[in-house]
């Protein structure tokens, strides 16, 4: 299952001089990466080198900044992919040291910028939810609040007109078992306006989240 990160993460290495301060981060598209990774330009005027890598929303980027083509971007790329990442932005700064360091000596140190910085990560589980909506009369409206806080689901929209409508999400693989459930106890008074069954199905988002804990991060399609 795929991991986004629960705060910014650092390391600082010093390998024959030269100074490699790393970053791991969330980050939740392309666009953010490039103004993060500019701002940082603008931090560390001294620095020869800001390479970084981005992975996310379908989309990941690899960028060597100057450094020997493949040595930079690409291992750090590597690492967000190995510990199954998403939604992340990792940066190195490089202050140059005097002593070239040579393509293998390139790899291991912004790998190990990156892994370092990595060690000190809380990750936290993307979870895909699955949002239902129904309409319902009055006097079910209670019950029905209460079985979505007993799931553990989200309720998202209440709306009152000639019935009660509610939109919640709750995690897809649940979604089947409580739809079933709600109907058997509802005595065919509840009105699905919207029911996903296939978890892959549009209407379902993956949150960086625990059960129950209720800490949301990055909302993106499923």
């Amino acid at each position: 299952m795929p991991n986004a990160l629960a705060h910014p993460v650092h390391s600082a290495l010093i390998i024959k001089k030269s100074r490699f301060i790393g970053c791991v981060e969330a980050m939740p598209d392309r666009a953010g990466a490039i103004a993060r990774v500019a701002a940082l330009k603008a931090e560390h005027p001294g620095a020869v080198h800001v390479c970084w890598a981005f992975s996310g929303g379908g989309q990941s980027a690899a960028v060597d900044d100057g450094e020997p083509s493949g040595t930079a971007g690409r291992p750090m790329l590597e690492v967000l992919r190995h510990q199954d990442l998403e939604g992340v932005l990792a940066t190195v700064v490089r202050y140059w040291g005097g002593t070239k360091l040579g393509a293998g000596g390139l790899v291991r140190a912004y790998t190990d910028a990156v892994a370092q910085a990595l060690l000190k990560a809380e990750k936290i589980p993307l979870v895909k939810l699955q949002t239902l909506s129904c309409t319902l009369p009055y006097a079910f409206e209670g019950w029905l609040r209460r079985e979505i806080e007993a799931a553990g689901a989200q309720l998202l929209a209440v709306q009152h007109g000639s019935q009660v409508e509610l939109s919640f999400a709750l995690p897809a693989p649940a979604a089947s078992a409580f739809v079933t459930r709600l109907n058997d106890a509802g005595q065919g008074r509840i009105g699905w306006l919207k029911v996903q069954a296939d978890a892959d199905a549009p209407g379902c988002i993956e949150v960086a989240g625990r059960p129950g804990s209720g800490r949301v991060g990055q909302f993106r399609p499923g």
